[in-house]
């Protein structure tokens, strides 16, 4: 009796088991062999490159599929509202997180940095920029990741007209969900190789990267790294009970370690994409719901960067000893971190222009630009698991908000949960 209920948690836990010894292993090896251990970069990138290489496809039939299905186009309505609402909510409680934090531990205390020019400083442009945002000169251009949110607004308007077809585009409509069953199976086949590329990359990283966190932004990293996490298990505790209860709490913490895996690798959200739908529908979050928020989440919902936003405005104004109290002050940190987070995570170049945007809000000099991008590059692993893996607990927020308790029940009701990843 005892060894079969054994042999039921090994069935469930054993992919994310497996997944996290190799990613161990490769530490491991990155500590011993230093910088020599990038020979083992090739074997990561053929997982990054086939991970990026389906995302495209993955992102435009899974949204248009769930678009086309939604007979009732209040729901999609109600959909994207929820959404937006729960991305700026999280948003502004990882902000107000952090700054509690850099208002008990000053980053930038005791440190001493030079100021180097960027070679190239520009005004922002935030209208231009909108406008690369959210459309593409020509259709080849959409077809690339790095026009992410192009594609998506594509994908809806694309969903939307198969919908109105009627009758007509009910074909369409199923071809499309068929081609998502599919896209989600390959997947699954990619997964296989994901031990061995993932931990291949932390290889590389910690063997690469790893001395950088000892140098002159030790402070900064020590004040972000344990907040990130301290929000990526309490507040996404909270949020998955907030979803489902504590059976929703469950299925999120069993479901959610590749994704954090696979994110905190890869420092990419959009990468993380196939794999935070697999860890939804395992979940059980409605297929319209998942299939709209986790995609366009990708690009527009980033709790990691709001926390790294307000950790930057903190240790700039360290750096120039300016003083950063004051409810006027942290409101607009707030608000920077917002948008820099939620609207310009979503615009081509995001990361440099919410680094521009802290710099021209509060008029700083162009030479703080090369520090916040190092301190960008250095946060960016945790950044991006937060940002990755809330997309998935945003889901069920949504899925919470939208059908009340009753989406978990009607999971429960449809049987056990399935077993997840197996190799």
């Amino acid at each position: 009796m005892v060894q079969a209920k054994k042999g039921g948690v090994w069935n469930s836990y054993k992919y994310p088991i497996k997944l996290l010894i190799c990613v161990a292993l490769g530490a491991v090896i990155g500590l011993i062999a230093g910088p020599k251990a990038e020979v083992l970069k090739p074997l990561g990138d053929l997982f990054i490159n086939a991970m990026f290489t389906i995302v495209v496809p993955l992102v435009f039939i899974n949204i248009s599929s769930a678009v086309a299905g939604v007979a009732d186009l209040k729901r999609l309505g109600k959909i994207l509202g929820v959404m937006l609402a729960v991305f700026i909510v999280t948003g502004i409680i990882s902000s107000i997180l952090m700054l509690a934090g850099v208002s008990l531990f000053p980053p930038a205390q005791g440190v001493n940095l030079e100021l180097v020019p960027p070679e190239d400083f520009s005004p922002l442009k935030t209208a231009d920029q909108i406008v690369k945002a959210f459309t593409v000169p020509d259709f080849g251009d959409i077809l690339s990741r790095k026009n992410m949110l192009a594609l998506i607004v594509f994908s809806i308007l694309f969903g939307l007209a198969v919908s109105l077809t009627g009758e007509k585009g009910r074909k369409i409509s199923e071809g499309l969900t068929v081609l998502s069953d599919v896209m989600l199976k390959l997947v699954q086949i990619l997964m296989y190789y994901a031990p061995i590329g993932l931990g291949a990359y932390f290889a590389t990283l910690v063997g690469v990267f790893g001395p950088e966190l000892l140098g002159s932004y030790a402070r900064a990293m020590a004040v972000y790294y344990p907040i990130s996490i301290l929000y990526f298990i309490v507040a996404f505790t909270l949020y998955s009970l907030f979803a489902g209860g504590k059976t929703g709490m469950k299925l999120f913490w069993k479901e959610v370690i590749s994704p954090a895996v696979t994110s905190l690798a890869t420092s990419s959200s959009v990468a993380t994409i196939p794999v935070n739908l697999k860890a939804a529908e395992q979940i059980g979050v409605p297929k319209d719901i998942r299939e709209i928020v986790i995609p366009i989440g990708a690009t527009a919902h980033m709790d990691g960067s709001c926390l790294s936003a307000i950790l930057k405005i903190s240790f700039i104004f360290g750096i120039f000893n300016m003083p950063f109290h004051g409810i006027d002050t942290y409101f607009t940190a707030i608000l920077i971190a917002v948008l820099s987070g939620v609207v310009m995570s979503g615009v081509p170049g995001g990361g440099f222009i919410g680094e521009a945007l802290i710099v021209t809000m509060y008029g700083f000099p162009p030479e703080a630009l090369p520090i916040l991008a190092m301190i960008g590059t250095l946060v960016d692993p945790p950044a991006t698991m937060v940002n990755a893996t809330g997309d998935t607990v945003a889901s069920m927020m949504v899925a919470r908000i939208l059908e009340g308790k009753e989406w978990m029940k009607r999971k429960l009701k449809g049987g056990k949960p399935q077993k997840t990843f197996t190799v």
